[in-house]
């Protein structure tokens, strides 16, 4: 009798042959595997062979309620028989003005103006461009730099890659990017023994400081990402440093840029990690969780002041200069949508702190291997940093690739983990359970033995 056909294996080949993966080197699939996903349900992932894998990252952070969610599913599809796009320009529809008019009440009061594009390094070109582009509009031409911090990400075009800071992104194409005023990180990994998290924030914006005083002539925005540097390796600070950035933006006159992309709705304990500092910045960005992980959306909301910049008759050519084919899309708005209605109806925020208490004691177990420099964590974003030797600090040589081996254990055990490089992360959806956790911890820590041995 004839073997049914490996599902799984006949798709991976397949794919091999004609798909380019992103931040991949597609050598390593040479020996490593390609897992085909056939369906998702909650948190889990499915194959064509039966197996299932745990979502322990959120398929890059932007899954909130799971996998096929009935809730989001129904809205999609209902509005998938009424329109599924319009060009936005001098046209709208009503999924774009409930949502925009939803974000606006939801965000810190005084960001008024919704200006879409389709995913997060798009909203961060969009908010770089428009600081500059108001400055312009306004007669100060000379400011037209960004200051960022020492490890942050914003994204890979080219303006969002020229205000990030991780060399591995950004050192073949520094030959096409802007140049900008870049700041230490206030990141809490590096403080002084027996400091604590503010004091050590506090210490740190000297910097900034320093870096707004000499150049705020010539700088059009501060872009941080609010309180995690997610891909920089979840570097995480106090809300403390976001209040004193704010003051001092204001006093030398210069944009602040937040971007929420990552850390916003609902991942780090608020809605938005600004709240935390109690701030409203001049932009937010947001993206990812904005419509559950389903479609891509993003949008750049910013204040009054910012909007009547540009608002003036045609010929004086002061109009804000940026478009996508595909911006305000009906289909990802009503995603949007049906996730804000979750938010509002089912106590998100609550059930998230409790679920980042569990996640937190099942950590518990790591805090003190010998391999682990730290466990830490902000809301429902939880990171361990490895190294070699935890009583020197010593790291692993990035070539060892422990991460990778973390990766292919966790797999083998049903769980999608990607580190990123020495940092085991978790970011689940918010619909994991007691028991996920638990299985999470349980690989995670095999994974932790196996990698550093």
């Amino acid at each position: 009798m004839p073997q049914p056909p490996d599902r799984n294996a006949d798709i991976a080949r397949r794919d091999l042959g004609v798909v380019w993966h992103p931040c991949t080197q597609m050598k390593d699939h040479e020996r490593l595997p390609l897992i085909p996903v056939s369906r998702g349900e909650g948190p889990w992932l499915h194959d064509f062979d039966g197996r299932r894998y745990l979502d322990a990252i959120s398929s890059w952070w932007v899954n909130l309620f799971g996998h096929a969610n009935p809730r989001i599913n129904a809205a999609v599809t209902a509005q998938l028989g009424r329109l599924e796009h319009v060009i936005l320009a001098g046209f709208t529809h009503e999924p774009v003005l409930e949502l925009s008019e939803r974000l606006v009440r939801l965000l810190p009061p005084g960001l008024t103006r919704c200006f879409y594009a389709d995913n997060g390094s798009s909203a961060v070109e969009v908010a770089i461009k428009m600081s500059f582009h108001y400055w312009l509009n306004s007669g100060r031409p000379r400011k037209r730099r960004f200051i960022t911090l020492g490890n942050s990400y914003h994204g890979e075009t080219l303006g969002a890659l020229a205000v990030g800071d991780v060399e591995l992104f950004k050192d073949v194409y520094r030959p096409l990017l802007m140049d900008v005023i870049t700041v230490p990180s206030p990141d809490c990994h590096l403080r002084e023994v027996g400091e604590g998290w503010e004091e050590h924030s506090r210490r740190m914006f000297a910097h900034m400081e320093e870096a707004l005083a000499r150049h705020a002539d010539e700088v059009a925005a501060v872009i941080v990402e609010p309180l995690v540097q997610c891909a920089g390796g979840m570097r995480m600070y106090h809300p403390a440093w976001l209040a004193m950035l704010r003051e001092a933006c204001d006093r030398h006159g210069v944009h602040l840029i937040a971007d929420e992309i990552a850390v916003g709705f609902g991942r780090t304990g608020t809605m938005f990690a600004c709240e935390q500092a109690g701030i409203r910045p001049d932009f937010i960005c947001l993206s990812k969780g904005l419509t559950g992980g389903y479609l891509p959306l993003s949008v750049v909301v910013t204040t009054e002041q910012v909007y009547a910049a540009f608002y003036d008759d045609y010929t004086k050519l002061s109009a804000f200069l940026h478009s996508h084919s595909y911006t305000g899309n009906p289909l990802a708005c009503a995603a949007a949508l049906a996730t804000l209605d979750i938010f509002g109806s089912d106590n998100v925020i609550e059930r998230n702190r409790a679920l980042a208490g569990q996640m937190a004691r099942a950590a518990e177990g790591l805090t003190d291997h010998p391999n682990v420099a730290e466990v830490r964590q902000t809301g429902m974003i939880l990171a361990i940093e490895l190294v070699r030797d935890r009583r020197t600090g010593e790291k692993f040589d990035w070539r060892e690739r422990r991460g990778l081996r973390l990766y292919e254990h966790a797999l083998s055990r049903g769980v999608l983990l990607r580190p990123l490089g020495p940092v085991v992360y978790w970011m689940p959806p918010y619909v994991i359970g007691e028991e996920e956790i638990a299985l999470l911890a349980s690989v995670t820590a095999e994974g932790v033995d196996l990698a550093c041995a």
